[in-house]
């Protein structure tokens, strides 16, 4: 079966040297076989053993009857949407990798999917190697999904695990991570936690069924972390890490955010160092299921991308029952009104008087041994809003971390 690739970048490139290099293998345990007919791009690409497929024109791929399915590895919301689009009403399959595509219009590419009895996969947008939607739409099905948390950018983690074990500062791990290729020369999307965003509303859109827009959900980055954060976590028993979570609220309604958090030192995420991901999914009937592994990559990206290819091969002439439906009014709930704990640190004048007033505005508080000018603490658990509404009384401009 022919295969057209649009954008012939990182894992645009992985994903031709999957197919060219195992199609052998994928023929023999898959009863598939597959051959590129097209590579999209605006580059050129000389010396390239791929350059007999490259095209500047759309066209080629949308108008050629014989190629059955497109992958997407542009990156971006547009041309992607016009061109995908354009795919899945011409009786294409698509396979993306592409997160912000999915998490800003997959309620409307799953529906043009369904309209013309194609598939749209995206197994790659989330955790690149890591097998999370497949299992979260397929093998879990059974199930009431309850919850969803985990470490969804390996960009984030190698930075704090720098700080962690190797007390670097946030600047310097940053610097790191861009000369090993890890982080981008513009990190905004992956520092201030947009990246994972897009990436667990993907999955909270396949658990409650609805379209959740990223733009709606309270994102906070670990850009403000420094080293003096990270070593106080250390006295609660905990390290930090960026926790991308949705969950399932008695109400029917889901509470999704994304920010940094405490994670108590023998819990497993706390060991999910470096680049890796992990995510964990709550059942109610499986109970807790771990996902760990290579969240980016070239190969292990197009691995799952290939992946999704050989399954629309598979089902060519039948849609997969995948996916999920139009956003819900009401379905998302004031994050401020979900239970939580906080992490607070307050520079102060007088540790003494001010302990005795957030003891009197907060009883149960748990406090680290601090500097002298520095007051941190673990609130008790209660709805956010109303932690933050008794931390209020400290001036604003002393709250120096509070997550």
């Amino acid at each position: 079966m022919k295969v057209a690739i649009m954008g012939f970048g990182v894992v645009g490139s992985g994903v031709a040297e999957v197919i060219a290099n195992n199609a052998d293998h994928i023929r023999t345990h898959s009863s598939v076989a597959l051959c590129l007919s097209h590579i999209l791009d605006i580059r050129d690409f000389p010396g390239s053993p791929f350059a007999p497929y490259l095209t500047k024109d759309f066209n080629d791929i949308l108008n050629d009857d014989e190629t059955k399915i497109v992958v997407e590895t542009m990156g971006g919301v547009e041309p992607a949407f016009t061109f995908v689009s354009a795919c899945l009403e011409k009786g294409k399959h698509v396979v993306t990798s592409n997160k912000e595509l999915v998490a800003k219009k997959g309620d409307i590419l799953l529906e043009k999917a369904r309209a013309n009895n194609v598939n749209f996969l995206f197994e790659a947008s989330v955790g690149g190697g890591i097998p999370i939607i497949r299992p979260l739409s397929v093998c879990l099905a059974a199930n009431r999904i309850r919850e969803i948390a985990g470490i969804l950018n390996g960009t984030t983690n190698f930075i704090l695990s720098k700080m962690i074990t190797d007390n670097m500062d946030f600047q310097t791990a940053l610097r790191l991570a861009q000369d090993n290729g890890y982080a981008e020369k513009d990190p905004t999307a992956d520092v201030e936690g947009i990246d994972a965003c897009r990436k667990i509303c993907i999955l909270a859109s396949l658990a409650s069924g609805s379209h959740i827009y990223p733009d709606g959900i309270l994102t906070e980055g670990i850009s403000k972390l420094t080293k003096d954060d990270v070593a106080y976590a250390a006295k609660f028993g905990c390290v930090i890490k960026l926790i991308a979570r949705a969950k399932a609220l008695e109400s029917g309604q889901w509470c999704v955010t994304v920010s940094p958090a405490l994670v108590p030192e023998d819990h497993m995420l706390a060991g999910v160092c470096d680049v890796f991901n992990a995510c964990f999914v709550r059942g109610d009937m499986v109970g807790d299921v771990l996902l760990y592994g290579r969240g980016a990559g070239k190969l292990a990206t197009a691995s799952a991308v290939v992946g999704d290819v050989i399954d629309c091969a598979q089902h060519d002439k039948e849609r997969r029952t995948f996916g999920w439906g139009k956003a819900k009014d009401g379905l998302l709930c004031d994050p401020m009104t979900a239970p939580a704990k906080l992490f607070v640190r307050v520079k102060t004048a007088d540790k003494a008087a001010d302990t005795a007033k957030l003891n009197a505005l907060l009883p149960g508080c748990d406090f680290a041994e601090s500097a002298a000018d520095d007051l941190v603490f673990i609130t008790p658990e209660a709805a956010e809003g109303d932690l933050r509404n008794a931390i209020a009384p400290f001036n604003a401009a002393s709250v120096i971390r509070l997550f």
